[in-house]
């Protein structure tokens, strides 16, 4: 199998991550198999290495990743189910029985980002009659709309996007829209001479939209009267995601296996638990806070936890 490192991706980036994730989702997909893995090294970083036979450049990579995720035609119909996830209940809740009919173990995309997106099962707003959502959702409202931003994500990104976010080092460059997960987003007021609300969003569009890629690895599910999202853990009222650096070649299965992993929700990592999980090849835990400001949501700066 040959290495290509994505040497543009620091795993310790929220964004960067989720990027790396969804290239290797990405890329299982086209080839309808597992011969695709990843793993992670350290180099100025946590660089992930993208393993995969019959693929020998960074160019190869780039031209199965422009014909999947770049333009109209890579729209899913679950992006398609309306502006933003503020569905009310009944109406998501027929959307998931209309996917049901007709999802198969083969074709199942459009069912994963459903489930990732949210569920009908416990209601939110108000009067509690609109479907719960994804702790992914940084975006509602206004001209920032969840799923608007992903539409627009797909039809604007081209390959030069992907390459600039995966091979070179981030200039932040490409204008909005932006899902919001990179802590480069948070642009707080007080600290700046000039209100930032001005000021045109720069971000990676390639690193956006193939992060997108990354959300079905990320499932929800109700609990009690919440709805929890993988990875997620509300912690003395803060709401935390933490996701693993490893070290072995990885394919897909694995990789969505070690997300769900409990043991990276533990408030402190360390004794058993980091044997235990460095046994698993874990090299390193990253975890960050979400949280509000006005009316956005933002992710702070990850922390190492090993």
């Amino acid at each position: 199998m040959n290495d290509i490192p994505l040497i543009g991706l620091d795993g310790s980036n929220l964004l960067a991550f989720l990027a790396a994730l969804g290239t290797l989702r990405t890329l299982t997909l086209a080839e309808g198999g597992t011969g695709t893995r990843m793993k992670w090294v350290s180099n100025r970083g946590w660089v992930p290495v993208i393993m995969r036979s019959g693929t020998d450049s960074d160019d190869d990579l780039l031209a199965i990743l422009e014909s999947t995720v770049c333009g109209e035609k890579s729209i899913s119909d679950a992006w398609r189910i309306g502006e933003d996830l503020t569905l009310a209940l009944e109406d998501f809740r027929e959307v998931l029985l209309k996917c049901m009919a007709v999802c198969t173990a083969e074709q199942r995309t459009n069912a994963d980002f459903l489930a990732a997106f949210g569920s009908d099962g416990i209601g939110s707003g108000p009067k509690k009659d609109r479907m719960s959502t994804s702790d992914f959702r940084a975006l509602g409202g206004g001209q920032q709309s969840f799923l608007g931003s992903i539409n627009e994500l797909a039809a604007v990104t081209g390959r030069n996007h992907i390459r600039l976010s995966l091979f070179c080092r981030w200039e932040y460059s490409d204008s909005r829209p932006s899902m919001r997960w990179d802590p480069a987003d948070y642009r707080p007021h007080a600290l700046r001479a000039n209100d930032p609300a001005g000021d045109p969003i720069k971000t990676m569009r390639g690193a956006n939209r193939l992060a997108v890629e990354a959300l079905p690895l990320f499932p929800t599910a109700p609990n009690g009267r919440r709805l929890l999202t993988t990875g997620f853990k509300e912690r003395d009222r803060k709401t935390e995601l933490s996701w693993p650096i490893w070290s072995e070649a990885l394919d897909l299965r694995t990789v969505a296996a070690l997300l769900g992993l409990s043991d990276l929700q533990e408030a402190k990592i360390y004794g058993r638990l980091r044997s235990a999980l460095e046994h698993r090849g874990i090299k390193q835990v990253f975890r960050a806070q979400r949280f509000t400001d006005g009316k956005y949501r933002n992710f702070s700066p990850a922390r190492a936890l090993l």
